[in-house]
């Protein structure tokens, strides 16, 4: 791939012999002519490039070792090559240690043999060794096309496995953790294959490891696995050869639990050990279902270790284990609704309700529209129905399988409870704050978040606080609102003695262009301040992020689960306690000044209450169709009287007629993300970082685009991190970022800023990538162009794009091809300063305290705004010019809309604020060509001022 890093990703550099893991045994070096495990002949290490160990996407890596070693021993076996020819190929020796590492962490083939492999290569058997890659390539294709032609060659336990890898039935892996011997693993092997049976939905393939790190490596790095069995017997550390980035991955991962791996060997530090090796895979991958198989006691055992494992289990117990395995997958494979549906379409059935629609009946017959059922199938019109009872059930009351298939959602996602919406996240945005928030409320928000919020808050009345993120005024759109800004107005509404009134707080996590807050730490601190209040975090675009290692821990759920765990240890209650007297003063009771409560990391009370939500666009970054959404909910008041209104602000919102479609969609993306979702987001995350190294490496394209990366998007107040693009230094160096910095960036998004092209955003979106070469994008600014991976992102679209904007930069750099159509030898125009939100006018805005005027606070009153511009006697339209000279004048003209350009795509004026000249210039600067609540002929809405309202009447 073009501009990948070759430290990372390729098979040129991996596994080469290099320092040997933390507390591992070091390793031979292997000069010519010496042999280890079949590896016989290679070059000297000094004629071969230093490994850097293995990284920790291996997925790539893996199927790339294998395909090049099909396609160069082939060539040798054709060309009728020798063993001085394969000696002197060192990227055939390269690519086989490389993978004889990651064998030992994936199932199906197992180090044996690649060093089975190695031998064939080193005795020239290059037909034998060859029909033995292709058996490991097909497998990782995917292929049905057999493995080999003539199996009479294979003895009877070969020709079982071969059998095996044949078989169509979806495959897992299962971890097992234990230090055992070479004939221990093909005996737990050959047991497995004798516990099988034809009539399993299901088959799986052992990963065996023995030890700790190589486990925590495994979790890591083989996303096929599902199930993990833990044998007391492992020991500590991995003997394998890992980059020093791995081993720092593995050492983060073991952070924080409870015993170390230097204790001593007793009866109890085993138990110790195998808690905290569950508790680290636990932390790691919470899909994981963990078994504990152990010795001796098993029955004082289970009563202290339920809560970690699923089930405890002797040695001889295999068949249990199995059948436990089987039927776990089974249930995280049910999809409730879509089985429902789908048995619903197979049914003969009399349709007499109002859908002639349904089972085709006004389609099937029809001369004029059978190219419908042509274009989506006799199945779609099948399973159309309004019917809301029996098995399909009611998504507005549900008792059966939607209620069940919103429960497997909710398990999957780390919520309390979860619903599904079929009308996209504007609608579930609408619920939650109609379900939380009263008439006169305050709701702190961020003013660039998505336009439904704004709609939300006019809808219930609330009382609008806005929240003004950082700038990034060269690239013409927001960042996100730093902590500390929302804490001093918390501490604003407390000294005005109005914190009572405020009610929820709303942030966009991530936002549209990828930065990402740490929901944790923002809620801990707020409710320092306010110990009630809620919280609901727009994830519209981070639904994917649960499902990887790092990313998970940034999401609302988990960040949830992790503060509510936290708030319930006695350590937390201690520095709750000692906090507060720097935080209080002892004599007065009163609060110490804001800039202690602003330099320091409040803690919330312990008895403080958790009210979160996140909606969650499905269909935007996981698998649903169009308007497929979720709403989470890790409410602890939510059985005490919450639940009541959240259902009537769902049955508000929520049409009697929803698409059974897209709630079968979402039923599958669930059972997709909690059977492959790692695997998934892990290759999304590795295609990402391939494009952002080719666009910087490529010597065109880096003299052409230039991509921004956290130092770009994140001020450097807000980053501990130096590495500006923490998951291409690596695994280690991107867990840090995401646990220390206070914004990080979605590594999925890659922002490419064009001023080197001469034309804008839109343009360089519509003219070019779309038109021209048919690649879709989201999201442009004025020289900025947003590509956006997702987990359906393949190799060949990121080849395909790379090829593009390659010929594109050709173009760009031969300004004559382009001249006719573009000005490119003009600068572009220097883009106004993103304006921040000007105020409310008076009649919408919050009083002005007659002490001191300078102490008002920001919020206002958007509903008694949003109706007054509705009235149309109440109301001018006003064109640019002439407002701009009237501000300038001194006026205050009061918009009576709202005005949203896409982009930036939030609204740059909403009802009741003051138009001020920043704004007037901004939107005058802007040539997109879609801005909702603007019409250019007649100019901007305004609210006419009372002494002009009252002359008009």
């Amino acid at each position: 791939m073009t501009g990948t890093d070759s430290d990372e990703y390729s098979a040129q550099a991996a596994f080469m012999p290099g320092p040997s893991a933390a507390g591992g045994t070091p390793r031979k070096r292997l000069d010519s002519g010496e042999s280890e495990s079949g590896f016989r002949s290679r070059p000297k290490q000094s004629q071969l490039e230093r490994d850097p160990g293995m990284p920790a996407s291996t997925w790539r890596l893996r199927s790339d070792a294998w395909e090049y070693l099909k396609f160069a021993i082939k060539r040798l076996a054709i060309s009728g090559g020798d063993f001085s020819m394969i000696a002197a190929d060192g990227e055939v020796w390269r690519s086989l240690r490389s993978l004889k590492t990651i064998e030992l962490y994936w199932g199906g083939f197992g180090q044996r043999y690649v060093e089975d492999i190695a031998e064939l290569l080193s005795n020239g058997e290059f037909d034998k060794a060859h029909d033995m890659i292709t058996r490991a390539v097909n497998r990782l294709r995917g292929t049905t096309v057999p493995d080999v032609a003539d199996d009479d060659h294979l003895n009877e336990d070969e020709r079982a496995e071969h059998k095996d890898r044949q078989d169509p039935r979806p495959r897992f892996e299962v971890l097992i953790v234990d230090e055992t011997t070479e004939g221990g693993r093909d005996e737990l092997h050959t047991d497995l294959l004798k516990l099988r049976n034809a009539s399993d939905q299901f088959i799986y393939d052992y990963v065996i490891v023995p030890t700790a790190d190589d486990a925590v490596v495994a979790a890591l790095t083989n996303p096929n696995l599902l199930a993990c069995v833990i044998r007391p017997g492992f020991t500590d550390h991995t003997r394998e050869v890992l980059s020093r980035d791995l081993r720092s991955t593995v050492a983060l991962a073991h952070e924080g639990t409870a015993t170390s791996p230097t204790t001593p060997m007793s009866p109890l530090n085993s138990v110790r050990r195998v808690l905290r090796l569950a508790d680290t895979l636990a932390g790691l991958r919470p899909e994981l279902d963990l078994y504990l198989m152990a010795g001796a006691h098993i029955e004082n055992l289970a009563g202290a270790l339920t809560h970690r494992f699923r089930r405890v289990f002797r040695r001889e117990d295999q068949f249990e284990l199995h059948l436990s395995l089987l039927r776990r997958v089974q249930h995280l494979y049910d999809t409730p609704f879509f089985t429902a549906i789908r048995e619903h379409a197979r049914r003969p059935a009399g349709v007499f309700h109002a859908l002639p629609v349904s089972r085709g009946g006004s389609v099937v017959g029809s001369k004029w529209i059978s190219d419908f059922v042509d274009f989506y199938g006799l199945n779609l019109l099948l399973a159309e129905t309004s019917a809301t009872s029996g098995e399909l059930d009611s998504l507005l009351a549900p008792v059966g399988t939607i209620k069940k298939a919103q429960s497997l959602a909710a398990r999957a996602f780390g919520a309390k409870r979860t619903y599904f919406v079929t009308n996209g996240t504007s609608t579930a945005n609408k619920i939650v704050h109609q379900a939380v928030v009263s008439p006169d409320e305050v709701v702190m928000v961020d003013r660039n978040c998505h336009k439904s919020h704004h709609h939300a808050l006019m809808l219930t009345g609330a009382r609008t606080a806005y929240l003004e993120a950082y700038p990034l005024n060269d690239v013409a759109f927001y960042g996100a609102v730093p902590l500390n800004r929302i804490k001093q107005l918390l501490l604003d509404y407390r000294a005005a003695g109005r914190l009572d009134e405020v009610r929820m707080i709303t942030l966009t996590n991530c936002t549209f262009d990828g930065i990402v807050y740490d929901p944790e730490k923002v809620m801990a601190e707020c409710l320092a301040i306010k110990s009630d209040l809620v919280f609901l975090w727009d994830e519209a675009w981070f639904a994917f992020a649960r499902f990887h290692p790092v990313t998970r821990k940034r999401t609302a759920m988990v960040a949830a689960e992790h503060l509510e765990d936290r708030l319930a240890t006695d350590a937390h209650a201690t520095a709750y306690r000692d906090q507060q007297t720097r935080l209080f003063d002892a004599q007065t009771g009163e609060p110490a000044p804001d800039e202690v409560w602003l330099n320091e990391s409040l803690l919330p009370p312990p008895d403080a209450v958790l009210r979160v939500y996140a909606t969650q666009s499905t269909h935007k970054t996981l698998t649903s169709l169009r308007q497929g959404s979720m709403i989470h909910v890790y409410d602890q008041e939510f059985s005490h009287g919450a639940e009541e209104s959240f259902h009537e602000a769902y049955m508000t919102h929520t049409s009697t007629s929803p698409n059974y479609q897209i709630l079968a969609s979402l039923d599958l993306g669930r059972r997709q993300v909690e059977m492959e979702g790692f695997a998934l987001v892990q290759k999304q995350l590795d295609l990402a970082m391939s494009l952002a190294s080719a666009v910087s490496r490529h010597p065109l394209l880096k003299k052409t685009f230039r991509v921004l990366t956290a130092a770009d998007l994140i001020p450097e107040e807000y980053r501990q991190t130096e590495r500006t693009m923490p998951l291409r230094d690596g695994l280690a160096t991107f867990w840090h970022a995401w646990t220390t910095d206070e914004f990080v960036v979605d590594p999925s998004r890659i922002t490419i800023e064009i001023s080197g092209t001469g034309v804008d955003g839109d343009t360089f979106k519509h003219d070019f990538l779309m038109d021209r070469y048919g690649i879709q994008v989201n999201k442009t600014s004025r020289n900025t162009v947003l590509f956006m991976t997702n987990i359906g992102t393949s190799r060949s679209a990121v080849a395909y794009l790379i090829e593009v904007l390659v010929k594109m930069a050709e173009k760009f750099n031969d300004p004559h091809e382009l001249q006719a159509e573009y000005s490119l030898d003009e600068p572009a125009e220097i883009m106004p300063p993103l304006p921040d939100f000007s105020a409310f006018a008076p009649a919408y805005a919050a009083e002005v305290p007659a002490e001191d005027p300078s102490k008002q606070l920001p919020d206002g009153d958007l509903r008694t705004a949003y109706y007054a511009g509705l009235r149309r006697w109440n109301i001018e339209h006003v064109l640019p010019e002439e407002l701009g000279r009237r501000v300038e004048s001194g006026d205050q003209p009061v918009s009576a809309g709202f005005v949203t350009p896409y982009p930036p795509g939030f609204p740059v004026l909403v009802p009741g604020q003051i138009i001020t000249a920043e704004v007037l210039d901004f939107m005058a600067a802007l040539d997109t060509r879609e801005i909702h609540g603007y019409d250019a002929r007649l100019g901007y809405r305004v609210i006419l001022p009372k002494d002009r309202l009252e002359a008009k009447k």
